[in-house]
């Protein structure tokens, strides 16, 4: 049965939660920057400026312009994860200059640049290490838009080994392929929900406390497993599009924190939600045809394994939630 072909793959893949965890803590540094630079009047910008920090130290990355620049003294602020420098910048002819990310080539973070004209006209482009410059244009397009938000939908949760984590656990629980696109359906339609009511500022949750609650919603699913398998099925095991759904509310919320941290273009807000919720549904998609692939593919290899095989994913992906758990709780 496929269910237990997806058991003895998370057997397998259990032994590589130690690379999980170390993968998370890398992932800390992806978090894109973000430079906005918004018109008051001609040729005069104000400039907010968001670098990540890992632990006291953070990204030396500098916003560069090839044409005439003169820019004020910054503001810095220094807040958890990041730090924020907020200054003017007077540029009478912005527009053809190239803008230059001065150290993104060292990292392995990206950078999202929006500027916003006083006609109402934008630009929003994405640099990453390998092209830390971009020549800003006159106009910008709400496809390109769509494209780069895309993109960020999809490697934020292809980079959220939580949100994998969760999802692998609920395949783990879902037997059946039609409970299981039941539970995946209701876990996309919960999180989009909360996706962009807290994008659109409609509801307001800490990141913090959501952030810890969505490693206990793993803890809560690996355990609902190992009483499966003892025997003692509950509602989680005869409905996990329920707990899909709850808690997959929750994890919107986490979306939407990243989404805030990589910013919005204020002319492209609707589009720029929109695709990157789908960049997040298909890289989600994605996780999922790739773990049914390699359960069938380790369904047909003979594993001598031992009987008590079955327990071992279930405990291990939990113990590795129940540290992040500890320390997120840690954090507030």
């Amino acid at each position: 049965m496929m269910w237990r072909a997806i058991v003895r793959l998370a057997a397998l893949t259990a032994c590589l939660l130690p690379l999980l965890v170390a993968a998370a803590a890398l992932a800390h540094e992806v978090r894109p920057a973000y430079l906005e630079l918004r018109e008051q009047e001609p040729g005069m910008f104000s400039v907010l400026w968001k670098v990540p920090m890992r632990g006291d130290m953070r990204l030396a990355l500098k916003p560069e312009f090839s044409g005439e620049t003169h820019p004020s003294l910054p503001a810095v602020r220094i807040l958890p994860g990041a730090a924020i420098e907020i200054w003017s910048l007077q540029a009478p002819a912005l527009r053809g200059q190239t803008l230059t990310i001065a150290g993104l080539a060292a990292t392995m973070t990206d950078v999202l640049a929006h500027i916003e004209y006083a006609d109402g006209s934008t630009w929003t482009q994405r640099l990453t290490p390998n092209e830390p410059s971009a020549t800003i244009p006159a106009r910008d397009t709400v496809l390109h838009v769509a494209g780069i938000y895309l993109l960020l939908g999809i490697e934020h949760i292809l980079f959220g080994i939580d949100h994998l984590l969760f999802v692998f656990t609920l395949l783990m629980l879902t037997r059946g392929i039609g409970l299981l696109v039941k539970t995946i359906t209701a876990f996309t339609l919960a999180h989009s929900i909360t996706l962009a009511l807290a994008t659109l500022g409609l509801v307001n949750v800490p990141l913090a406390p959501v952030e810890a609650v969505i490693a206990l919603s793993i803890v809560f699913v690996a355990v609902e497993i190992v009483h499966r398998d003892q025997g003692r099925e509950g509602m989680a095991a005869r409905a996990p599009w329920l707990v899909a759904f709850g808690f997959g509310l929750l994890h919107g919320f986490g979306f939407a924190g990243a989404l805030s941290e990589a910013g919005l273009p204020a002319g492209h807000v609707p589009p720029a939600l929109l695709f990157f919720n789908g960049g997040v549904e298909i890289g989600q998609l994605l996780f999922v045809a790739a773990a049914l692939a390699l359960a069938a593919a380790v369904r047909r290899i003979p594993l001598p394994l031992p009987t008590w095989r079955y327990r071992v994913p279930a405990y291990a992906i939990g113990s590795v939630a129940m540290f992040w758990t500890v320390q997120r709780l840690a954090m507030f």
